[in-house]
């Protein structure tokens, strides 16, 4: 009996330590008030599409160029591509260890690989169908990748990578859920796909904005559904991100009335499954990128879009603005203080303070 109450009460103190410790890591997370924001690049580009690379930054835009940034040293490398007489618009990027992807949007599809020295691009695929249109890539490791674009038929646009972007194979319709008519996706921010380990979601907009969900790299698909604004074509889910497997949030609203601020915010704890509309009638309206802090136990969110870039410490409930600029289409943190956004004629560091 005494063997006992000594181990209970060492498995008492131990938990104390742990809760304790657990609220000091909490209560330290920093509340952001302000964002001083420096210029990178200013060049007449419409840039979509951006991400982290080490100390590097790499950007996808339209007129068929790209280029990366070194953030350390400023060095830069500048390429372009041309196909045709087309003006590609790139609005997809992704990585792998060696290797840059960016995709277009509008037909034909055309998906490149950069070698991250610059020095060598390669077409890897090209979809010739005249509905198509891509809007998000991602991959899940250096062999294993994805891009989602609009249906084709009566399904997304699914394509996938089993051999580091060498072939990509379109995934039929019979094995993903399908879609409804006028249901399609939006190309806002290269945030349509969101990867965490094994599990992914693509979201949609249009007359339905859902999320589809797979738990093992693309196999295999659910489809749940969101209360997001919806039903017309440019209303829906135009970005999402996910701090872990269970905690996600998901952003967009009306296009066409970007000041409409319900009905386009919502979060999820339980994976996605279900999701809960948040700061109604309150903080922006139509976003095209939402993004969790670092290190932030999931509290932390910044969106750019319309009506300027905002901040959340309270899981999307209550936002402030931290900047007017309503010309930012994406961002991406480089550390939990530091951010790169791009859009219209601009890539910019955002330092939040």
């Amino acid at each position: 009996m005494k063997n006992t109450l000594t181990f209970l009460l060492v498995l008492l103190a131990l938990s104390s330590c742990k809760q304790e410790n657990t609220a000091l890591v909490f209560s330290s997370a920093k509340v952001f008030t302000s964002v001083k924001i420096d210029t990178l690049l200013a060049e007449e580009l419409s840039i979509r599409a951006i991400l982290i690379d080490s100390n590097k930054l790499w950007f996808a835009a339209n007129k068929g160029q790209y280029g990366s940034i070194d953030l350390a040293t400023d060095k830069r490398f500048n390429g372009h591509v041309s196909k045709d007489t087309l003006a590609l618009e790139f609005r997809s990027i992704a990585q792998t260890k060696d290797y840059i992807f960016m995709l277009n949007v509008g037909t034909p599809s055309l998906l490149y690989r950069i070698s991250k020295d610059g020095s060598r691009i390669k077409k890897m695929h090209q979809d010739d169908h005249p509905k198509a249109f891509y809007d998000s890539m991602q991959f899940w490791n250096n062999m294993e990748g994805i891009a989602m674009g609009d249906p084709t038929g009566a399904c997304l646009s699914v394509l996938i990578t089993r051999d580091g972007g060498t072939t990509w194979t379109q995934v039929s319709c019979e094995n993903l859920p399908k879609v409804e008519v006028g249901e399609a996706a939006f190309a806002a921010s290269n945030t349509n796909i969101v990867i965490k380990g094994t599990e992914t979601w693509m979201f949609s907009g249009g007359t339905k904005s859902r999320v589809f969900y797979s738990a093992d790299k693309g196999k295999t698909w659910k489809v749940f559904d969101t209360p997001i604004t919806q039903g017309e074509a440019m209303t829906g889910i135009f970005t999402a991100d996910f701090y872990d497997a269970k905690n996600g949030f998901i952003a967009g609203g009306n296009y066409e009335k970007p000041n409409q601020n319900f009905g386009n915010k919502a979060v999820t704890t339980d994976g996605g499954t279900s999701w809960k509309l948040v700061a109604e009638k309150e903080a922006f309206g139509y976003a095209s990128c939402v993004q969790y802090v670092p290190n932030s136990n999931a509290k932390q969110l910044v969106s750019v879009g319309a009506s300027g870039l905002y901040y959340s410490s309270t899981s999307g409930e209550k936002w402030n603005k931290l900047s007017e600029d309503a010309t930012l289409y994406t961002i991406r943190f480089v550390n939990d203080s530091t951010a790169i956004a791009a859009g219209k004629n601009k890539i910019v560091r955002v330092h939040f303070k």
